[in-house]
């Protein structure tokens, strides 16, 4: 969870502003977070209430993202999704975005067996991306990140991945000089997945996506939530995360999320 929030942080300044190398300034001038750390922060909450209180989790989920949305309403929501959170009686809306993506790390990370993983990331992503391929988007991160939590090699995450949501036929070298913006699932989430895959460490991870160029916040996000799940956070990016860009309400909502993750299964 953590990790998407930071590579959200560090992409941030970059979405649209394409760099198209790894060579910069991990916490620059202009980083912030946007929706993508308050929707996975919303997801996180709403894991936890759903699990303390055996409440319906896709009902948690719209309530807390609509919460959530509203004390943080600059922070860059789609049209779509801004108005779903405004909305008395909020529906799904049969989006693809990667949206669907950005926020459902949680579930990789709270649940205890792949397929309560997969079980979360459907009940969270389907109160506003209900479009098989933001489901499926959704599904392919929580997996991903699921399966880096309990010990999968990225070879054997690569093949999972391959076998059962996209072909990553790819090298970050071979799309990197054409790639851009692409607010898609289908678009982004395997590229994301392929930037953790090629990683060497947690911080090259978010700086492969970075590279792309494009949406980089959300990719930062996907791609980091993987990477830590795999690698952990390097104590000095986790205390600069929590100490400089975010506020108290979301860090106690984080302590709270981290304490209440159990082994898996």
């Amino acid at each position: 969870m953590l990790g998407a929030i930071c590579g959200d942080i560090v992409g941030s300044r970059f979405e649209r502003k394409s760099i198209k190398n790894k060579d910069f300034e991990f916490f620059g001038k202009g980083c912030d977070f946007t929706d993508d750390t308050v929707m996975t922060c919303a997801v996180a909450a709403a894991l936890l209430n759903h699990l303390q209180n055996h409440t319906d989790l896709s009902q948690d989920a719209t309530r807390y993202m609509q919460a959530y949305g509203r004390s943080f309403p600059t922070r860059h929501y789609g049209t779509s999704f801004a108005q779903w959170i405004e909305a008395k009686d909020p529906i799904p809306y049969n989006s693809w975005g990667n949206g669907a993506g950005m926020r459902v790390s949680p579930c990789g990370f709270l649940a205890k067996t792949l397929e309560e993983a997969k079980h979360y990331a459907k009940q969270v992503t389907q109160v506003t991306h209900n479009h098989p391929e933001g489901l499926k988007g959704a599904e392919a991160i929580a997996t991903a990140t699921f399966l880096a939590k309990v010990g999968y090699s990225k070879e054997e995450i690569r093949s999972y991945i391959d076998k059962h949501y996209y072909k990553l036929d790819f090298t970050l070298d071979e799309i990197r000089p054409t790639y851009d913006f692409n607010g898609s699932c289908q678009g982004s989430v395997p590229q994301a997945i392929e930037c953790f895959l090629e990683s060497i460490n947690f911080e090259d991870a978010i700086r492969n996506a970075i590279s792309l160029g494009g949406d980089s916040d959300t990719l930062g996000a996907m791609a980091g939530a993987i990477a830590e799940a795999h690698y952990g956070i390097p104590d000095s990016i986790k205390q600069k995360i929590l100490n400089e860009y975010l506020n108290d309400f979301l860090k106690r909502l984080i302590e709270a999320f981290y304490n209440n993750i159990q082994p898996s299964t």
